[in-house]
């Protein structure tokens, strides 16, 4: 059960990512109605977490806002037409730059399930950075594939993509889950 919270603590921080992937649809008027949804839901759904300033939180409202802004305000066409990429890229950066600046996104949310204790402890926060590592990597290839969508190299189907970046965060999703479930049973153990 406890694995299923944090797991649903850290699919509520991607919500507003999954929702916008699922509404952005073909049209600019789907684009608009998903920034803005986006946008809504990182206010909404993430209040608590930019409260206590979780890194990735905060990079999450400030993309949406910035394609309110780009997309629904300026009618930025460049942007509307490059969206898969801008995001894969600012959540893939987002990631890299919790790694860099010392705070790995997934130790923010790790620590609302770890007793305090075990905070500092050095194995605690290398399995965080792995974590986000994985994660880094995981939206570093969704957006190299963006990339290569835009090039001769790689000619799929819209909605090849479409499960692609959905296999992407599945994929990261189920490596969270089994990583935490296997340290909190070593946690365990070793307690017992």
């Amino acid at each position: 059960m406890r694995d299923l919270k944090g797991l649903g603590v850290l699919l509520l921080g991607f919500f507003p990512w999954i929702l916008f992937l699922g509404l952005s649809g073909k049209t600019l008027a789907s684009l608009e109605r998903a920034t803005v949804t986006g946008l809504a839901a990182s206010l909404l759904l993430g209040l608590r977490e930019l409260k206590r300033g979780y890194i990735l939180q905060w990079g999450t409202l400030i993309f949406f806002a910035a394609c309110v802004v780009s997309v629904n305000l300026l009618k930025i066409i460049w942007v509307a037409r490059n969206m898969d990429l801008l995001a894969n890229g600012a959540l893939a950066l987002t990631m890299w730059v919790t790694v860099i600046a010392g705070m790995p996104f997934a130790l923010q949310y790790a620590r609302n399930d770890v007793p305090k204790d075990y905070w500092q402890n050095p194995a605690f926060i290398r399995g965080c950075y792995q974590i986000t590592i994985v994660w880094a990597g995981l939206m570093t290839l969704a957006t190299a594939v963006s990339v290569l969508r835009r090039t001769p190299l790689l000619h799929l189907p819209d909605s090849a993509y479409f499960v692609i970046s959905v296999c992407i965060i599945v994929a990261g999703l189920a490596y969270t889950t089994m990583f935490r479930r296997r340290k909190r049973l070593q946690r365990e153990r070793a307690a017992a």
